[in-house]
């Protein structure tokens, strides 16, 4: 009886151990994200990024999207509406992963529309689109660039000529350097004032965001 007791006293000491070295790891690592990114703090806004909303915002949401990204399309309304309901107290930096095959060129056309103005508008009807012009996670380029011409939000004719613009390719590799740097290693990645999005999901993104508010 009594070595049974010893036994189920060191099996609990045992699952104690266990799930407070679960704990502490878990912290470990999470400290560790947070260096990194604050390490590379200058990763996080590029002078060619497109940002939306005021410059001295009190938060700012940092998006590492993939335009070809099916789940950047799902969440894009509601990171959308996330700004609408913060108004100023909110920016969103928009960066670019664009880890499927083709995406890159849609990346480029993003810039020629950012170019003309149309840089949101664009965006959207891409992500609406989407469904369309990306077939077994691959860009179909001809499609989208119908779309976009019959959608009449940019003019076509400056953008194909824009989107040969050899500076475009730097933007995009820079983008993934710091993607890779900051361990935005997926899309979409989000970092608020800095810190990054560590439990992907909506519900902690506005949780994180409204600790910052």
């Amino acid at each position: 009886m009594q070595n049974k007791k010893v036994v189920i006293i060191l099996v609990v000491a045992l699952l104690a151990i266990f799930f407070v070295s679960g704990y502490v790891y878990n912290n470990m690592q999470k400290q560790k994200e947070l260096e990194k990114v604050q390490n590379n703090n200058t990763s996080l806004v590029r002078p060619h990024s497109y940002i939306d909303g005021k410059k001295d915002a009190k938060v700012e949401l940092v998006e590492f999207l993939d335009p070809a990204c099916g789940t950047c399309a799902l969440f894009h309304p509601y990171v959308k509406e996330i700004k609408k309901q913060n108004g100023d107290d909110i920016k969103i930096v928009y960066r670019y992963a664009p880890f499927h095959e083709g995406s890159d060129k849609v990346v480029k056309l993003l810039e020629a529309a950012k170019e003309q103005g149309k840089f949101n508008e664009l965006l959207e009807l891409l992500f609406v689109t989407q469904k369309y012009w990306v077939k077994h996670h691959v860009v179909q380029y001809d499609i989208v660039e119908k779309i976009a011409e019959k959608s009449g939000l940019i003019d076509m004719v400056v953008a194909k000529e824009f989107v040969k613009n050899p500076k475009l390719d730097e933007i995009i590799k820079q983008d993934l350097a710091d993607a890779k740097a900051l361990g935005a290693n997926k899309t979409p990645s989000f970092f608020v004032n800095s810190k990054p999005l560590e439990d992907f999901g909506l519900e902690q993104l506005i949780e994180l965001i409204n600790s910052e508010l």
